[in-house]
């Protein structure tokens, strides 16, 4: 990991000392009662968090396998005190300027208003982190389609994604009771789709043995995300690189899953079977662009086996944009199934209204959607919005971890 700039962390320590000289003046300003007590209060605090600041800025990635968790925890630590106290200045910074325009004032509605949602908004961050992040979430998917064989009428399929098991650390607890969730719900075919870890593949050796217990009757599928290349790491030489990938695919076929790289598998019942696509992450800028549909399943008219058969088609590709641009444009896949949004680990419902940062990235950002191709086929994309984390370790709203039970129906 690189050194966070220099120029960023002179702007963060300016920004903290701007806002505790700022809540110090309100608190001479305001307060009452016991005003030394809160100012020697307020100026340890202060000084505390000037210390993280400097603990922040003085990290190094001299080594590139060095854990990030320890500073991950340091700047979600410094956010979820000093975001409140930017939206407490606001506030009050707004009503002393109100005061000022109308001098026959004496109160700074402004501190009323600021300090209980900058209280809400601290507890908003850590009910996130403590709580959102742990709580599993399933949602039922009903797929129909004529094409559906009869043999698979009521197949049932457990997708998963972004688990980004190195935000965890040794720490296996969380990823045992997902496992655990999964194999409770006995599915018929369990499919990963991308971001298994965050950096490098050595994140995954704690929990090899956990992963190893997934279970389905048609096995264990799973593809690449962005996050699998090691891509965010600064390798001295490409060879690591290229250990670091050879390791991922050995370490997956070791746990019992199938790596699909620009492959295919025909998932086969009583004389029925469907088609299971799997690709290497398919990335817009600035994302790397691993993914080959064709190398998969071809695309020519004259072969048997194309991308515009009848046979039903389940493709697993990490980001969505593959299906936005180019799945759903050109062939007649059935179902395609991704990740990689993680609605951005902020969703909220209003009043029915599903809403996230996410939208303004991604067209299709949280569960179904359908399109029509130029032929006249229906061809149907699920997002699932992960179940880890990477930058921050927290979801806020109804950004919970989610597995998603498809059941396939015949039409």
């Amino acid at each position: 990991m690189r050194n966070i700039p220099a120029i960023l962390m002179i702007f963060i320590f300016i920004f903290t000392l701007l806002l505790d000289s700022y809540i110090l003046w309100d608190i001479v300003s305001y307060c009452r009662r016991r005003k030394k007590l809160c100012i020697c209060v307020h100026v340890a605090i202060s000084i505390l968090f000037l210390g993280l600041v400097i603990a922040i800025a003085c990290w190094h990635g001299d080594s590139e396998s060095r854990s990030i968790i320890p500073l991950m925890w340091m700047l979600y630590v410094y956010a979820s005190v000093y975001v409140p106290k930017l939206i407490y200045c606001i506030c009050s910074g707004i009503g002393r300027l109100f005061k000022s325009i109308r001098k026959g004032r004496k109160i700074n509605y402004g501190i009323y208003i600021g300090a209980p949602v900058s209280l809400i908004v601290f507890i908003f961050m850590w009910w996130g982190t403590l709580f959102t992040r742990n709580e599993i979430v399933v949602e039922n998917v009903n797929i129909v389609s004529d094409k559906v064989p009869s043999a698979f009428d009521g197949y049932r399929i457990v997708q998963f994604s972004d688990a980004h098991v190195g935000t965890w650390g040794n720490d296996t607890a969380f990823v045992s009771r997902l496992v655990d969730r999964i194999n409770s719900m006995k599915p018929e075919l369990i499919v990963f789709t991308g971001d298994i870890v965050n950096r490098e593949t050595s994140e995954m050796e704690p929990f090899l043995r956990i992963l190893s217990r997934l279970h389905a009757r048609d096995g264990v599928y799973s593809v690449l995300g962005n996050h699998d290349y090691g891509d965010y790491m600064e390798w001295q030489f490409a060879s690591e690189r290229d250990s670091n990938n050879a390791l991922m695919a050995m370490w997956q076929k070791q746990i019992g899953w199938n790596l699909m790289n620009n492959d295919r598998k025909y998932i086969t019942h009583n004389g029925d079977s469907i088609v299971l696509i799997g690709i290497e992450n398919w990335g817009e800028p600035p994302f790397h662009q691993y993914g080959r549909l064709t190398d998969a399943y071809p695309l020519c008219r004259d072969s048997v086996y194309n991308l515009n058969d009848e046979r039903f088609k389940i493709l697993l590709s990490h980001n969505p944009e593959h299906w936005n641009r180019e799945v759903s444009k050109i062939t007649n896949v059935d179902l395609t199934l991704s990740g990689h949004t993680h609605a951005m680990q902020m969703a909220f419902d209003i009043f029915g209204y599903e809403w996230s940062p996410s939208k303004w990235r991604y067209p299709q950002w949280k569960g179904l959607y359908e399109r029509e191709n130029e032929n006249g086929d229906t061809t149907r994309l699920y997002v699932n919005i992960g179940c880890g984390e990477v930058g921050i370790p927290a979801r806020f709203g109804i950004a919970y971890p989610e597995l998603t039970q498809i059941t396939l129906k015949r039409k």
